[in-house]
This record gives C-alpha cells, structure tokens and sequence, in this order.
C-alpha cells in the first residue's frame, strides 16, 4: 500500500509578477513531489496564490481597477509562470475562492467563540509591504527587521489572538518533534529569538482596508493575512470547523510546508498555535530554504536586479532553468544566480557531462551494431566500478531527498554521469570497433552505458522531467520505474535505441549575454539611460495640453482617520481654496507640508475618497519601492502660475 504525502508551497502573495527567486520554491517544491511520486508514494501537491491584504488594494487602486481583477490577472500570470516550469501541482487554491472565503470565516468564529480571540485596539508600528506589526525593540536601525523598508506608526481597533496561551505547548511540542522545523539552524533562531523572549498576542483583524475576508459578526473588520493565508493548507483540503471531507481525513497533517525562512515565523509558531486552538493536528515538518541572490543581494524592483524565469526559460530552456536553480542552492546558506554562473554550469554540467555521454553513447550503439543493445557479460574491473556507482547513487539520492538535500542529490546523479564517461574513457570503444575479436566486449561496454544513463535517466526525472523523457526515448524508451533500479541489467538483450540528438548544446558565453542584454534592454529599458523612452506609452503635445498643473501652496493639512495612508491638504491655487487628498502619510506629517509650494493637477476629475472630496492630485516621484518624495517649488514662485 502506498504512503501518503502531502506537500505544499507558501502560497505567492499576487502583488507583483514573481521572480526566479519566488519561483525557486515551487520548482524546489515540485522535485520533491515527483521524486516521492517516483517511489510510490500517493502525492498530494499544493501551492496557489495570497490574494488579499492592504498593498493589494493600494495596487489596485492606483491601476484604476478592482481589487478582484487586479488578483484575477496577477494570479493568472503567477499560474502561467508554474505551468511553465513544468510543475507538477494537484490543486492551486486562490485565497478568494468562494470555499475557502466560507471555511476561514468559521475558523475565525470559532476561535472567537471559545476565547481564543478577543476585540482590542493595537498601537505599533506596520510594515505594508511584509503585512506585519513590530515593536521597537524588533526594528532593525528602525526599519522593518524581514525587508528593511520604512515603518509607519499605526492604531486602530483590532482582534487579536491569545498566541501567549498555547506558547508553553508548542515550545513542549518542538522539544519533543526535533524533526518539526529544518534546517537545524532556523530551529533554534524560532526559539531564542520568538519563543523564549515571550509572544505577545497577534493581531488577526484590520479595519483601515477593506479587501479581505469579511467578520462576520463585525462588519468593521477583515481578517487579516495570516489567518486567512495560512488557513489554505487545510481549506484546500476541504477543511470545516463543523466535520471535514475525505480529502482532509485522508491527508492531514501535512508531511512538510516548503516556504522560504523569511516567513518561518509564521509557519513555525503562529500556525501550529492556530491548529492547536482548533485542535487538529500540526504538520510533521517545516523546511524553511534560503534565498535566490541576484548576485549577492536579494532581488528587489528598486535595485534593478530582478530576473524573471520566464526570460530564464527563454535563454536557457525549462530543464536549463529548473537545474541551475535546483543544483545552486545549498541546503542552509543562500544561493546566488547570475547569467555568467547560469551558462557556467549549464555547459560544464548539461551539455559537457550529461549530454555529451547520452549523445556518444546512443551514436556509437548505432554506428558499430545498429542500434541493437547486448549484453554479452564480457566483462573487466572498470564494468563492476560502473555498476556499483549506479546502484549506489539510488540509495544516496533515496537518503538525500529524505532530507530535501536536493542540490547534493542532483550531484550524486551528476557524479554517475562522470563516472559512466570515465568508463568510456578507459573502455575506449571507438578502439574496441577496430579489433573484431573484441565485439562482444565492445557490446558489453556499450550495454553497461546504456544501462547506466538508464540510472541517470529515471533518477534525473524528478528534478528535469523533460529531459528525462527524451534521454529515455533516444534509448528506446526502456523500463523506467523506481523498482527496475533495484538491480543493474534490466534493459532485455536485442533492445534498439532510438536516434541520438544533442539535448544541451554548448552555449557560447560572448554571445549569450549580448544576446541576454538585448533582449532585457528591448523588453524593460536600460536601467542607468534615464532618458531612455522606448517601450513607453506615447502622447502627442495636444495630449499634454489637456493637463493643467499649477503651482499651489499647502495652507492646511491633517491625517484622515478612516485612512492611515491619506493626508488631506487646503490648497491655494491662486483662484481660491481647494480640498485634495494625497496617499502620502507614510512619508510626511501635516507640520512638513504647511507652507510648502507643490505642483497641482488643477483639472483632474474630482473623486471621493474616504468619504473625503478630492479635488485635484499632487506631483510626487517614487524614489524607490517603499519611498515617495512630494515635488516642492520654489517659494517665490506665485500661486496658480502655470507649468507647461
């Protein structure tokens, strides 16, 4: 009977479109699905998309959009990304799939019902990009401790949930499962620095946006983000407070969470809280990876070193993609991608070694015999070396991916295709062709290669599905279970290959990166050419001409309390008075602007906001991607002057 495995991702959160770095850990992900798959295990694999939260609304609202068709888009194009790396995944859930809407509002109840949850007001500081509160003392250099960005103090009427009750229980539970969080080094970084300095109680509603899942006892509130995205990996089952369906009974818990150890915390201390205060059992592991650098940073928009596998794909090719980044990252310590690496590896690994070997070996099994494959046990001490490599690499690679050292699995594979062309090497068949009485020993060395690339072929599948399958079809398509790889020799004698096709091609460095440059120029712009503007929309000087900016001076200003990121402004624009509100509250209080001389879009159609009037907007640049500066003007230049 086989066993059960479940598997899942974090699910991607649909503000922007991912990068190789997010999208590592669905490919990471997948390798282990289809490796436990290729064992016999019954594979349940989920990811999906976090749907809900303030910065999507704001996206939403700066597009012109809703809310609803901006994640609609955003969650396409992520699905479409993860179809394209060829991931394997049973269900993609969407946080705003009606299901998993109804379930999350009766967990939230149910906690609330039993005490878990109570109604308060919180006073902190609110990082929006990493939709998380800090305290002080958990700032770094005063700004967000996960994604260093700015801080903004905010309060507002919350529920929070009682995390301090069940702290002692799950510290008695990690205790107790040293196999709940991997790598060890994440583990003890969860204790010291959540766990034992003590939890405060966390806040699991919001009440200054409105796109997220509704209280149902409190129309004020929305549930907020970790509830409701957490929850996914029991909802997509069909969990339901009042009895759960067969999918759930058949395989909760989860037999590991794949998420990135940015997000730790919550997988590790809020989640099993929350599964314990539903009483369902928490899942047996947490495996926490490193980070993809683009170079030796993190990627980031604002730094301009974003890739995106898509492109990858494009150079390189799916399998191409999924190797780098799968063979890349170390187990513990983060990993780094850059396009001269990519090509580095892709040569020396793909093409040299594993493509080189099927390409020779296919080409000489046709040129000496026709493509007829026989074993006639003519045999020397380099041919048991062969055997013995391949036996042996199932089980190392079996003992690596029960530990998700998928890096080193992949060079254990790696490391019989060397070995299998070393045995070319020392067989030298082109040699063995020359000499007639050497025929069957010719046809014994070129079974054992065929053998052996069989090996290399079923146990690359997990991670290069694509290239698994046309190694397997240039050998004739041979038997390729798991279970064929208990012994070596399973290819029958008389077997015919196919015809041999180069499957990586040697890439020309030089040229690849003119090539990749090109391309990155035409399809996003040269970063350091700010004066570059192809690929923009552009409008004619009668287009310009219906926009009317004047200078204007900010007589009045104060927060607006419904808004935490609106500030509203009394201008003079040399006729008289107006009212405009502007989202700049995150960077400016009211006493920075009084008297300050902005530029006005005068003719802009007037627009509620907040239940606010908002005649008119001001000019403001993004600085980075979490800084905006107002664009002030010279004090002596007179209300209402025109700017063309």
């Amino acid at each position: 009977m086989s066993k059960k495995f479940y598997i899942t991702t974090a699910i991607a959160y649909t503000s922007r479109k991912p990068h190789i770095g997010n999208t590592y850990e669905i490919i990471l992900t997948d390798a282990i699905a289809r490796y436990r798959r290729l064992v016999g295990d019954d594979v349940f694999f989920l990811t999906g998309t976090d749907e809900h939260g303030q910065k999507i609304e704001e996206y939403a609202n700066a597009a012109g959009i809703t809310p609803q068709k901006y994640v609609d888009s955003v969650a396409g194009e992520i699905r479409g990304i993860w179809d394209l790396m060829n991931t394997s995944y049973d269900k993609f859930i969407r946080t705003t799939d009606d299901y998993h809407v109804k379930a999350v509002q009766k967990i939230f109840k149910k906690l609330y019902d039993q005490g878990d949850i109570y109604k308060s007001e919180y006073e902190g500081l609110y990082c929006t990009p990493c939709e998380s509160f800090f305290t002080e003392t958990q700032l770094v250099d005063g700004k967000c401790p996960d994604c260093g960005r700015e801080v903004t103090k905010t309060r507002e009427e919350a529920y929070f949930f009682k995390m301090s009750k069940y702290a002692d229980k799950l510290m008695k539970y990690i205790e107790e499962n040293p196999d709940f969080i991997h790598p060890e080094s994440r583990k003890n970084e969860m204790i010291n620095n959540f766990l034992k300095p003590g939890l405060q109680d966390l806040c699991v509603s919001r009440t200054s946006f409105k796109w997220g899942v509704p209280v149902t006892f409190d129309d004020n509130h929305v549930i907020y983000v970790w509830i409701d995205a957490l929850s996914n990996y029991i909802t997509a089952l069909g969990y339901d407070p009042d009895g759960s369906g067969e999918l759930y009974n058949k395989y909760w818990p989860a037999d590991v969470h794949i998420i990135g150890k940015d997000i730790l915390r919550f997988h590790t201390i809020y989640w099993p809280i929350m599964l314990m205060a539903l009483g369902e059992p928490l899942p047996k592991q947490v495996f926490g990876h490193p980070w993809l650098l683009a170079g030796n940073d993190k990627m980031s928009k604002s730094k301009g070193n974003v890739i995106y596998a898509d492109d990858l794909a494009d150079y390189f090719g799916v399998d191409g993609v999924r190797y780098y980044v799968l063979s890349e990252m170390p187990y513990a310590q983060d990993g780094n991608i850059t396009y001269e690496t990519i090509i580095a590896r892709y040569n020396s690994d793909l093409a040299n070694t594993l493509g080189n070997l099927v390409n020779r070996t296919i080409a000489m099994s046709n040129k000496y015999f026709g493509g007829i494959v026989e074993n006639k046990n003519v045999c020397e001490g380099s041919d048991d070396e062969l055997k013995n490599e391949a036996l042996s690499c199932v089980k190392e690679v079996d003992s690596l991916m029960e530990q998700f050292h998928v890096a080193d699995s992949l060079e254990a594979i790696l490391s019989l295709a060397r070995r299998s062309n070393k045995y070319i090497d020392e067989t030298m068949p082109w040699a063995l062709a020359k000499d007639e009485s050497k025929e069957d020993r010719l046809k014994t060395v070129l079974y054992n290669l065929t053998e052996s690339i069989r090996f290399i072929a079923v146990l690359i599948a997990p991670f290069l599905p694509q290239t698994a399958e046309e190694i397997l079809s240039q050998l004739g398509n041979p038997v390729s279970t798991y279970e064929s790889l208990s012994s070596f020799g399973k290819i029958e004698n008389g077997h015919k290959v196919g015809e041999a096709k180069i499957i990586f091609s040697r890439i020309d460095t030089d040229k690849k990166l003119e090539e990749i440059a090109a391309d990155i120029d035409k399809k996003y712009g040269k970063k350091e050419e700010s004066k570059k503007i192809e690929g923009l929309a552009q409008i004619g000087i009668e287009d310009f001409a219906k926009v009317e900016l004047r200078v204007a001076s900010i007589k009045a200003c104060e927060p607006i309390k419904k808004a935490k990121k609106l500030l509203k402004l009394t201008l003079n624009d040399g006729e008289g008075e107006r009212q405009v509100c502007s989202g700049i509250a995150p960077w400016y209080s009211p006493e920075d602007l009084i008297g300050k001389k902005i530029v006005l879009v005068a003719n802009l159609k007037p627009a509620k906001l907040c239940d606010e009037e908002s005649c008119g907007m001001i000019l403001a640049a993004d600085v980075s991607e979490n800084d905006v500066k107002v664009l002030f003007i010279d004090p002596s230049i007179p209300d209402g002057s025109r700017i063309r």
